[in-house]
């Protein structure tokens, strides 16, 4: 049994073609009767036409202003563009100010501390680095036996002493603060010029931000308030006389009744060091 092929629906090429030539030619025929005087043609023309027309102009109004709003927001972006690189811009020359700022506040200080002890010839260096912990108890400066510095020179930054230096290369040297555990510092009050050794402690230092005096004589009847200034004495041999270590925080009588002991809180911040001055004196020159 033979199965029957569906034929399909075919037009010629030639009726293609010449379907478009008669549409083509209508088109022209309505728009030149759209150009005649009013009349049957152009009244139909014109129901045809017309709403097309509209529908056209209306299409093309939406294109354009769906243009023009692209075009605006492209524009929008671009401006936003160029504002956010200006605002990054801004940030990095306040950022930078801010940083050269403190770098002024710190080289006036350390000015203001050159002025405080006059005596001295001093250098100035940066603070590279520094032991493991919280505090800088030990750090490097970037000065060395190049610049002058040598061993057991003192360090002072602040308001008074950071420590001395106890080892040293040519372009580095190292410094033990008076807050670190293998510290000690002859001290003395400032206003009774009583005696005193003033111990680095880093527990007391994480706990309270202080370290401890001991040893502290005092002639009777004499009174040591707290926020006494503790300076260095005339009797150390390693630091020089008269530099301010610390104000006394507490202070309790020891049980011999001829001393007392208590804490001091440095007069320099170890939590944040980045400038310091070497004094280029030693304790052994100076009493010669």
């Amino acid at each position: 049994m033979k199965v029957k092929r569906k034929s399909k629906f075919h037009i010629p090429t030639r009726y293609i073609l010449l379907g478009l030539t008669c549409l083509c030619v209508a088109a022209m025929f309505l728009t030149l009767a759209l150009k005649l005087p009013m009349g049957p043609l152009n009244t139909v023309a014109g129901y045809v036409f017309v709403p097309m027309q509209r529908g056209i102009n209306t299409a093309a109004g939406w294109v354009s202003d769906k243009a023009d709003n692209l075009k605006s927001l492209k524009s929008v972006q671009e401006e936003n563009a160029q504002l956010q690189k200006q605002v990054a811009e801004l940030q990095t020359q306040l950022g930078t100010m801010k940083l050269e700022q403190t770098e002024l506040d710190t080289l006036r200080a350390l000015w203001q501390l050159d002025q405080k002890y006059p005596g001295y010839e001093k250098v100035g260096a940066r603070v590279i680095s520094k032991g493991s912990g919280n505090w800088f108890s030990t750090f490097l400066i970037d000065k060395g036996s190049d610049d002058g510095i040598e061993k057991d020179m003192n360090v002072i930054a602040d308001s008074g002493l950071v420590g001395i230096v106890v080892d040293v290369g040519p372009n580095y040297a190292k410094v033990r603060s008076v807050i670190d555990d293998a510290s000690n510092v002859s001290g003395m009050t400032l206003t009774t010029q009583d005696y005193c050794v003033v111990n680095g402690n880093l527990i007391s230092m994480n706990e309270s931000r202080v370290i401890e005096f001991t040893d502290l004589k005092c002639e009777e009847g004499t009174v040591i308030e707290v926020g006494e200034q503790i300076v260095t004495s005339n009797i150390s041999d390693k630091y020089l006389q008269g530099i301010l270590v610390g104000y006394i925080q507490t202070i309790e009588p020891d049980s011999n009744h001829l001393t007392s002991s208590g804490t001091l809180t440095p007069a320099v911040d170890f939590a944040h060091l980045e400038e310091v001055l070497v004094i280029l004196e030693k304790k052994q020159v100076v009493a010669e």
